[in-house]
């Protein structure tokens, strides 16, 4: 019962904020036309569409929210106007009750939170429609105390998420079905997407290994500091990590008034972003300013402090060389190098014409060169790349929908720090260091290097797998020549079957001709 009373809930606020005129244009049907005017009697549309899908959103809810998030990141999918408004939701969700927070970390190590944690903080600094966030301090082994945060899984998430997701799952079917307008849109592969991301953020380990793979992988950086994960207070439903200090990365004034240099943090961002992505192919996909600060601790003055890594990005060395080639060639107008690039990668089909895409690509990239270099963004050059490549059919891979939207992020981050960013110049080091490591003679050493261990065990054995493969080589040469012979012999046997068999139906049939004719005769 509880389920139609929500799925009749969200057909409401459908109607009530004009969401059926906004994505079911396509869609006449009378009988449904007069029903969807009728419940929403009084509503009104002159606010543009974008504000009214944001605002529908949060009537439904956080998991709707979320849904909203992940769908602002879909720019190869949305409209321009649509996708801006999405990227203003945020999840403003009260905190849930201590108890409950405090009873499920609890349940999840079997013992009393005092003999857990020397202090625990009731109150939660930080919530979310995922988790809450509450301060402590931790007894160390050495005797010592450490300040920790301690991040807690909402109570009855799942039951929330798989309740709305099926629900989301049969809208989203129901609108392909009855609507064009729904269908380009491929609600259905959308869904999927946010189931996945989803059910990732609900487990928190997840989230943990992400953490300490990012702070192994950025160690040696200098740039920007994780946090370091409690391992024995880990589970899927807690975890316990280094609680950091610092100043949110959007309060540029007082980072200024503090003497940070902002220019410095802006290229430092960039820094940090694509040593991640081209040299790592590991790289924390929801960098807002939310989840970051900067540090204003003289030992770590001015560096970064990343948080939250429920969602992370990676890429494989083809997608990396994907990326370092699209760029290259972009800011080199080889618009014919672009389109091969997509048809190379395999996501065109194969019949597409390298010309025409050629014409498409250069239509997206030549108006940003009458701009200044520090003008153009490479977030929206390749968001415009995904959405000319869907003329063609090309599916986007995921972890590259996920770049574009932390590059966009990114962007407009070192931006708002300074808005003479020039992040072509700030990526091209990498771009070329990393095409070079690809081609040259480092590439050849580094995979030379990681054979080295196989190549050492089996050095010892080669003369005596030299000697066996030699040995051998007879027998194996006869056992060939003997089944070549075999079939050679089958052959010829077939072919004499149909020689003979030919030559005595040619010869019946002459005999029966010649009778024939004598009894005429």
């Amino acid at each position: 019962m509880r389920r139609y009373l929500r799925a009749a809930f969200i057909a409401w606020i459908v109607l009530r904020y004009g969401l059926d005129d906004l994505f079911l244009r396509s869609f006449r049907h009378p009988t449904l036309r007069l029903l969807a005017a009728v419940v929403s009697v009084g509503r009104d549309l002159r606010a543009p569409r974008g504000r009214r899908l944001r605002e529908a959103l949060e009537r439904l809810g956080p998991i709707f929210v979320k849904f909203g998030q992940l769908l602002s990141t879909r720019r190869d999918l949305l409209p321009p106007d649509v996708a801006d408004e999405l990227a203003l939701l945020q999840d403003r969700v009260p905190p849930f009750d201590p108890r409950l927070a405090m009873a499920t970390i609890e349940r999840a190590f079997g013992r009393p939170i005092d003999t857990l944690f020397a202090s625990f903080e009731r109150e939660p600094v930080a919530s979310a429609s995922i988790a809450q966030v509450h301060f402590a301090t931790l007894l160390a082994r050495d005797g010592s105390l450490r300040e920790v945060a301690v991040k807690v899984l909402r109570p009855g998430m799942l039951e929330v998420i798989e309740q709305d997701l099926s629900l989301m799952r049969m809208m989203a079917g129901w609108a392909e079905r009855v609507s064009a307008d729904a269908r380009r849109l491929k609600p259905r592969e959308v869904v999927a997407e946010f189931d996945k991301y989803l059910h990732d953020e609900l487990d928190l380990l997840r989230e943990a290994a992400n953490a300490a793979q990012l702070r192994r992988n950025m160690a040696s950086l200098g740039l920007v500091l994780i946090p370091e994960m409690y391992w024995d207070l880990c589970h899927s439903r807690v975890i316990v990590m280094e609680r950091m200090k610092g100043v949110p990365i959007s309060q540029v004034q007082r980072l200024v008034d503090a003497g940070v240099d902002r220019r410095q943090l802006a290229r430092d961002g960039v820094t940090i972003f694509f040593t991640q992505v081209f040299r790592d192919g590991f790289f924390h996909a929801d960098m807002h300013p939310g989840n970051i600060m900067i540090s204003l601790e003289p030992r770590t003055f001015g560096r970064y402090i990343s948080l939250d890594f429920g969602i992370v990005g990676t890429l494989t060395e083809y997608d990396k060389e994907y990326l370092a080639q699209n760029f290259t060639a972009f800011f080199r107008r080889d618009y014919k190098r672009v389109a091969e690039l997509h048809i190379e990668s395999g996501w065109v089909p194969p019949g597409t014409r390298v010309d025409e895409l050629e014409a498409a690509v250069r239509s997206v990239c030549e108006p940003y060169f009458d701009r200044p270099l520090r003008e153009i963004s490479l977030g929206i050059v390749l968001m415009r790349l995904f959405q000319t490549s869907r003329r063609f059919h090309v599916e986007i891979q995921p972890q590259l929908v996920l770049l574009q939207k932390t590059l966009l992020n990114i962007e407009a981050l070192g931006r708002e720090l300074d808005p003479d960013l020039d992040l072509w110049s700030t990526a091209r080091p990498f771009l070329e260091r990393w095409m070079l490591e690809q081609i040259g003679p480092q590439k050849l050493w580094a995979e030379l290097k990681d054979q080295a261990p196989r190549y050492a065990k089996m050095l010892p054995e080669l003369p005596r797998l030299v000697h066996d493969y030699l040995s051998r080589r007879p027998a194996v040469m006869e056992r060939e020549l003997l089944e070549t012979l075999r079939e050679i012999r089958h052959t010829n046997r077939l072919l004499h079957r149909l020689v003979y068999g030919s030559v005595g139906f040619a010869l019946g049939v002459l005999a029966m001709q010649l009778l024939i004719g004598a009894r005429a005769f």
